[in-house]
């Protein structure tokens, strides 16, 4: 196990009807003139908009709003947030949504104390300060309620880049179970996905001696296995609803990667997907990540023979391991086709005389991407490849 810091101030504050404490968590971590960030209509239709205002306005806290975030959220809003915060003397940003809304908040977090154009900070600049920021989870997925990051989508050129820093966490997170029950069963399984693909970049590691957080990882990998397909036929079932909503935060908040190296190979190549298709960043990841898979697992047959057997159920074949690598991968995508993923690039309405491109945004040129396995130029376009044609 690697030497490591591991750092996650965030409250959570779980269970049924807890947004309608948010003025008080508001009020706790000082703020006094809130930016209500969220999506589309869902959450006004839901009431949603009007219970946290009705909260903020019990505890005597001012705010302004903006809507408007789009899956694979957009600079463009992000420079109307910060221009307005600046302008209405805004101190503290409230994300009422999904992992898109609460990346677009940390960036007008950002922004708003940032002398300079706010993109800098997503292009390698670090993130120094930021406003304090509050999140109402609606969606269980990108685990933004929990981590440092956030990834945003530049418009013009169509590049999506993240950046990651410890002002960026929130100081607390309000997260209801019931906010998720109206998603429809598509929007669940991309959620899932991300969710398991957070956990699989950490998983595959060349850090040897790692059982405690490789049997973290598998936790919620098994979790997701068995609960994702039981609120897809439910929708209504709070408990599977709350076991996903609270994997989702420890896939991402960086408690199961501690003391290990990770890869992200499979963020980075799915980014390039859904900043050129605007596709679902979970549809992107059921596509991608067992393509990656099937490139690499002979770099370490164990670990991936160990994935096939504690997660989804394979017995080891000790004569022929890579047999059982590959059954393991097989399994995966078969789960992900069951719960409604799309699993090559046509089923995501992506082409394959594009794949120079992709590799192109990479920005990988003449040198190589680092991770579980250090990819090159190649290596990306033959990942993609295995993409085009991947089948069950």
């Amino acid at each position: 196990m690697d030497n490591f810091n591991f750092y996650s101030p965030t409250e959570f504050v779980f269970g049924r009807g807890r947004e309608s404490e948010c003025g008080e968590y508001v009020k706790k971590y000082g703020g006094s003139k809130v930016l209500i960030h969220y999506g589309g209509g869902s959450a006004v239709r839901s009431g949603l908009i009007d219970r946290v205002k009705s909260s903020l306005n019990a505890s005597g806290i001012k705010f302004t709003e903006l809507g408007g975030v789009q899956p694979n959220p957009r600079d463009t809003l992000v420079y109307k947030g910060i221009e307005l915060c600046r302008n209405e003397g805004v101190d503290f940003i409230l994300a009422v949504g999904g992992g898109s809304v609460i990346d677009s908040s940390k960036a007008i977090a950002a922004g708003v104390l940032y002398d300079g154009d706010f993109w800098e900070l997503y292009s390698g600049k670090k993130v120094e300060k930021a406003l304090p920021l509050g999140v109402v989870l609606t969606i269980a997925a990108a685990g933004s309620e929990g981590s440092p990051n956030s990834v945003i989508t530049k418009e013009e050129g169509s590049l999506k880049r993240g950046t990651g820093s410890d002002v960026l966490r929130s100081r607390f997170s309000i997260l209801d179970p019931e906010l998720t029950q109206t998603l429809p069963a598509y929007q669940t399984a991309c959620g899932a996905t991300d969710i398991m693909a957070h956990v699989f970049e950490r998983y595959f590691t060349n850090t040897k001696e790692v059982e405690v957080t490789d049997r973290l990882c598998e936790a919620v990998l098994l979790t997701m296995v068995k609960e994702t397909p039981r609120v897809i036929a439910d929708p209504d079932n709070y408990e599977a609803r709350a076991n996903i909503m609270w994997a989702g935060m420890v896939a991402h908040n960086g408690l199961v990667g501690v003391g290990r190296s990770q890869d992200w190979n499979s963020h980075g190549l799915e980014h390039e997907l859904s900043a050129l298709y605007d596709c679902a960043h979970g549809a992107g990841l059921a596509v991608i990540m067992p393509s990656w898979m099937e490139y690499v697992y002979k770099h370490d047959v164990n670990r991936f023979c160990q994935m096939a057997v504690r997660v989804f159920g394979c017995q080891m074949n000790f004569e022929d391991p890579e047999a059982t690598a590959l059954e393991g991968i097989s399994r995966f995508r078969s789960f992900l086709k069951s719960i409604g993923m799309p699993i090559n690039f046509a089923e995501l309405d992506a082409k394959e005389e594009d794949i120079p491109a992709l590799v192109d945004k990479l920005g990988v040129g003449s040198g190589k991407r680092a991770g579980f396995v250090e990819l090159d130029y190649n290596d990306c376009v033959n990942i993609y490849k295995i993409a085009v044609n991947a089948h069950i």
